[in-house]
């Protein structure tokens, strides 16, 4: 497949040769499975199979992209949209900037994030994941619902500057488990992600279900009162925080757009918490990495912040054409960060749940419905949904009614920090609109950041 693939691309660049128009093609291949659950049953189980192809015509500062969702089979369909796509540059507006065709100097092929066992699983399997994940845990009233979404991605390009091409090959899957109490309203939730077979664990999944199921079976709930808290978040909870430092933190064009609470007159400078190190490190394969981006140019582990010193903003190739800025390896449709992990020998709930504590402290695992409040300020907002506790100083343990926190991400990783893990945790942070783009971020088992605002609360589940 892989070499039809690349003679179909370069059948599309010698057309687009032959035609006189300057152009790139982005090929992207998607095979997909979901398997949903809804009151503990089985609601939906699908796959679909789908080939997009991108076209990108230049004309000096014009420039015009057309999609396409087609077959390897359907050549003169391709060819069309390269005729089309040279009709539309005609008459595209003129960029104030002069964008950067790639040039690749070497043909460049990575499948090594692809485990054909994975791409392939049987519905059976992912049904006996649910099965052994769930065990013992549903009851009348306690049902089941979640995901198991997995697949393969492929993206291959070509352009008319160059014979070589780029090819990349990744497997992917993504699982969510949902316990509910169907009469209380409570829902407690576990996930996981895999990037090949072996990482699969049901067991984990379960012991993480059975243990919040064990606490809202038993606990009393409450609504806890508005003011500041001790929390400890979490991996999903700051895995979510950190997409948004993504957008609204250290991206360049961003920056340069007044979209983010950092500025250049911060690099070098000691911005967040000493704890806080930050990377893109595309050699972890856990993020279903590109160890290129689309322009050619190789990606090496990047530092974001050090200790808690700003170490520069990440560029895709189009924004630093736009800005006069050099480009970092980021023109990719997704990075793979990674938060390291600090020294504490708290790496799992049950361990927090036991230590001993001089305050209370308010777990949240998943932050929901965040939105940006204010990009230039780091302002972000999110509510708990899923699993939150209340740890009393005493020992006791009690289960929250949903909270909302809005905070600045400068406070949330600055020196409110108070301790990281040691272990760190995969976290799937994929979207399951669009074209398939497996992505995860890596981060500390759990955080704890102290005296942070809860916003709002809520008098019920």
């Amino acid at each position: 497949m892989k070499d039809r693939i690349l003679a179909t691309l370069h059948d599309l660049r010698a057309y687009a040769l032959a035609k006189g128009v300057e152009a790139t093609f982005l090929y992207h291949e998607e095979d997909s499975y979901l398997m949903r659950f809804a009151n503990s049953a089985i609601s939906l189980n699908t796959n679909e199979h789908l080939i997009r192809l991108e076209i990108t015509a230049y004309r000096n500062r014009q420039r015009a992209s057309y999609g396409m969702i087609t077959a390897l089979d359907n050549l003169d369909e391709m060819r069309q949209g390269v005729d089309i796509v040279a009709e539309m540059v005609q008459h595209a507006q003129p960029l104030n900037y002069q964008p950067t065709i790639p040039v690749y100097t070497e043909s460049f092929s990575d499948e090594s994030a692809y485990d054909p066992d994975l791409a392939t699983l049987s519905n059976q399997e992912r049904l006996e994941f649910f099965n052994h994940a769930a065990a013992g845990l549903e009851t009348n009233e306690i049902r089941l619902s979640g995901i198991f979404a997995c697949g393969a991605n492929t993206l291959a390009q070509i352009n008319t500057r160059s014979e070589h091409t780029q090819y990349f090959k990744t497997s992917d899957a993504q699982i969510n488990i949902v316990l509910s109490h169907t009469a209380l309203k409570w829902e407690v939730s576990a996930e996981q992600s895999a990037q090949q077979k072996g990482d699969l664990n049901p067991e984990s999944v379960r012991r993480d279900l059975a243990f919040l199921v064990e606490h809202y079976r038993r606990d009393t709930p409450q609504q806890l009162p508005l003011g500041t808290y001790d929390i400890v978040f979490g991996p999903a909870a700051t895995a979510e925080l950190l997409e948004f430092f993504g957008y609204i933190g250290y991206n360049g064009g961003l920056m340069k757009r007044g979209f983010s609470c950092l500025s250049e007159a911060h690099i070098g400078q000691r911005v967040l918490s000493s704890y806080f190190t930050l990377m893109d490190d595309p050699t972890r394969r856990e993020t279903f990495p590109f160890r290129r981006d689309l322009m050619g140019m190789p990606r090496r582990p990047f530092p974001i912040f050090v200790d808690g010193v700003f170490q520069g903003f990440t560029w895709s190739q189009d924004d630093a054409d736009e800005f006069g800025a050099q480009p970092t390896g980021h023109t990719v449709p997704h990075t793979s960060i990674v938060m390291q992990g600090g020294h504490s020998a708290v790496n799992t709930l049950p361990e927090l749940v036991a230590a001993p504590r001089d305050n209370e402290v308010l777990y949240i695992p998943y932050l929901h419905y965040m939105n940006i409040v204010n990009p230039s300020k780091g302002v972000v907002t999110g509510s708990s949904r899923f699993g939150a506790l209340l740890l009393r100083k005493d020992g006791a343990v009690v289960v929250p009614y949903n909270v909302r926190l809005t905070q600045s991400l400068l406070d949330i990783f600055g020196d409110r920090v108070d301790w990281l893990s040691a272990a760190q945790v995969v976290v799937n942070t994929s979207s399951s609109y669009g074209a398939r783009n497996p992505r995860a971020i890596i981060t500390p088992a759990l955080m704890q950041v102290n005296g942070l605002e809860i916003s709002h609360s809520n008098s019920s589940y």
